[in-house]
């Protein structure tokens, strides 16, 4: 510890926040918060609180603004700042995305298809000219002004002419509408407030499709607009009365449906319409039943219009199913569900279908021909690596004969490939650029495996420089909720950690999605503290194997759960923790079903207003709920106040807890014009990386390395 963090740390004293006793009854039970009065941040007393707790990190993380510095030169250093997207045809123009050196945010930018039988993608060069460039949208433009931007909506006429997106300035995710005529460039009047992503054109392009939501943040209702009329003239043409369901809606890739799609954690239904009507009636594909998930597409074999069916109905890991549009109940099987293979869904083209799937803990991708007869061979794409992530990118168009996909992993930066579906050849269309000489070679990945309580095998992904020696200091990744998987992905930040000799590992713990629905039910509601004891397991294997010399815990949002779970579980198993936007009071906020996304939440924690089990359960694992006097590691929470998600109030309610219990060493930094996601604009969030990797590497003593 250097002189200067001594004298900071001396003269440096934390903020005390005052107790305001609050009584909450549930089943019989008395609980007194004494903290629940930040939860009001119009009140002046709550943002001076923030204030100050943010003034007290920056005194205690001063030493680290050199190291701060370094790093965030080192991720720009490493990127390639003007820079643009391989452009994928849609229509009669090439769509693609420019970035430009100094500037926050990207331009949305297209040219024209110089031939209708030309489906090889333009090689464009960063920061030179294209001819007949067009600029449809430049976000630093729309974010003059404003500490926060984020585009959310954003659609394209089939014709080309015109420009739905919707920007959010604030970071509360309530997002406005605009309309641009990419002819002229000139906005038209139709303006709607308050919309949530995903607007879409029918394929006239007469009508603009919308969706908004309700007091809880849920996307509860479909809107129609009428292009040239007032907003208050909108048609109301679908709403969801039930809380547990979200909405959402999209139209099939071969543009011949419009499909609304309702679903809640466990249920879901899809109504469809076709396109070619788009003022008549949606209709219900199979209706709704309790624990019974299913998508549709559409797909034409031999002349005939025919529904994909991908649903659970007595299949927990999914089948593929087809049948008749109009019996979509008469269902013939085309993939049967197998116990050690996860079907995740399936892309419809002309001529072929694309299946995603995940065995082994590994996403996977096959390709499936169509003939007039019927289904050819399914032959599944080979990626020559031990982990990777493989998945679809964007590939608008039916008849395209490419498949647009994505590749990465641990230390592969990200590829893009066009598949050719007469060939099955990969044609590499791009690299992410890694400046400063980067070598795959220099880096290591490999998949190892941690014993769980109850005897269950927790895979583990391991990262590191080939010359770092172990045991070293690790930085363990967790999640573990949603049947949300963490797949390998690569980082230019983490190489600023992994040169300095820390290990990068991801504890692919239950309640993730990684290893099937079985995966994920075993982590959930009654069966949660499967993820904070898998994620304790592992990093007991990573010392007990001798990887981990030092072992600082990571997590964001559930993540959060996981992390503030873990540090009153076993805090003797980790050095330091960094929880972001973590989801740490969680039996407060989902006993109140007015508070943003609670009712919908129950499938996934339970109900604990309703059941008493599930509150005592909740209860007993809560983070803030477990705060006891005993010897915490190092902490900083990071959160946002415009967060709808998880409210700030959790981790600013949790800090206050654990420095009453004698939490020595508890930093929180709350960011105070950013939502879930943290700050926007490019250079913004590498200097939040960089503070957050900063800390780590201070606290894992790699100060001075790399």
């Amino acid at each position: 510890m250097s002189n200067d963090r001594l004298t900071a740390t001396a003269e440096t004293a934390p903020p005390v926040a005052k107790k305001v006793p609050h009584d909450r009854v549930h089943h019989g039970d008395l609980v007194v918060d004494d903290y629940e009065w930040l939860r009001d941040k119009t009140d002046p007393e709550v943002i001076a609180h923030l204030e100050a707790e943010n003034a007290y990190t920056e005194a205690r993380t001063a030493h680290l603004a050199e190291m701060r510095q370094t790093i965030f030169s080192e991720i720009k250093s490493r990127t390639l700042e003007t820079d643009l997207s391989v452009p994928v045809r849609r229509g009669e123009w090439w769509y693609y995305a420019r970035t430009i050196e100094g500037q926050q945010y990207g331009l949305n930018c297209r040219c024209a298809v110089q031939s209708l039988d030309d489906w090889e993608p333009p090689v464009l060069e960063p920061g030179t000219d294209v001819p007949g460039e067009q600029i449809l949208l430049d976000a630093n433009v729309e974010a003059e002004g404003h500490d926060f931007f984020s585009l959310g909506s954003f659609a394209v006429t089939e014709d080309g002419n015109l420009l739905a997106y919707a920007v959010d300035t604030t970071g509360d995710e309530r997002y406005l509408l605009r309309i641009k005529d990419l002819r002229t460039g000139e906005m038209l009047g139709d303006e709607i407030p308050n919309t949530f992503p995903g607007a879409l054109w029918d394929p006239s392009g007469e009508f603009l499709y919308y969706q908004t939501v309700d007091d809880a943040w849920r996307p509860d209702t479909v809107w129609r607009h009428t292009l040239g009329t007032s907003a208050s003239d909108d048609v109301v043409i679908f709403r969801e009365e039930d809380e547990r369901y979200w909405v959402g809606m999209g139209l099939t890739r071969s543009r011949k449906y419009l499909v609304i799609e309702v679903g809640s954690k466990i249920t879901s239904e899809a109504r469809v319409l076709d396109a070619s009507d788009p003022t008549g009636e949606f209709s219900v594909v199979l209706p709704r039943r309790e624990g019974v998930e299913y998508g549709i597409d559409h797909v034409v074999v031999g002349g005939e219009d025919r529904f994909l069916i991908l649903h659970n109905d007595g299949a927990e890991n999914f089948e593929l199913c087809e049948a008749p549009v109009a019996s979509p109940e008469r269902q013939r099987v085309l993939i049967e569900h197998r116990d050690q293979v996860r079907l995740e869904g399936v892309e419809v083209f002309r001529d072929h279908l694309v299946v995603a799937y995940r065995r082994d803990a590994i996403s996977r991708l096959a390709i499936w021909p169509i003939g007039a007869d019927g289904y050819g061979e399914l032959s599944e794409i080979d990626f020559g690596e031990e982990l990777y992530t493989a998945g679809t990118a964007a590939n608008p168009e039916w008849s395209s004969p490419y498949l647009r996909l994505v590749f990465t992993s641990f230390i592969t930066p990200g590829r893009v490939f066009d598949y050719d579906f007469s060939s099955g050849a990969l044609h590499l269309r791009k690299e992410q650029p890694v400046l400063g000489g980067y070598s795959a070679e220099e880096y290591v990945q490999h998949r190892d495996w941690a014993v769980a309580e109850d005897g269950t095998r927790i895979p583990i992904s391991v990262i590191r420089r080939k010359d770092v020696s172990t045991p070293a200091p690790s930085l363990l990744y967790g999640y573990g909720s949603y049947e949300s998987s963490v797949d390998p992905t690569f980082s230019v930040s983490r190489l600023s950690l992994l040169d300095r000799g820390m290990v990068f590992v991801v504890a692919h713990i239950r309640g993730g999605g990684e290893m099937g629905r079985r995966w994920y039910e075993d982590g959930k509601t009654l069966a949660k503290k499967n993820t904070f004891t898998d994620f304790i397991a592992c990093a007991r294997h990573l010392r007990e194997s001798g990887l981990a010399s030092i072992v600082i815990a990571d997590g964001g949002s559930a993540g959060g759960l996981l992390m503030g779970a873990v540090a009153n579980m076993a805090p003797e198993q980790f050095d330091a923790i960094l929880a972001n936007v973590p989801f740490v009071d969680p039996l407060t906020s989902i006993l109140d079903p007015s508070l943003p996304l609670t009712v919908i939440e129950w499938d996934e924690w339970g109900n604990p207003l309703e059941d008493k089990s599930v509150y005592e359960y909740m209860k007993s694992y809560s983070p803030y709920e477990n705060v006891e006097s005993r010897s915490y590691p190092p902490i900083l929470a990071i959160t946002s106040i415009n967060d709808t998600r998880v409210l700030y109030v959790e981790p600013a309610k949790w800090v206050a807890r654990l420095r009453d219990a004698g939490a020595r060493d508890v930093l929180l930094k709350t960011e105070m014009s950013a939502g879930h996601g943290g700050v926007s604009g490019r250079y913004e969030k590498w200097k939040e990386v960089a503070f957050e990797y900063a800390w780590v590497l201070d606290r894992a003593g790699l100060i001075g390395q790399g």
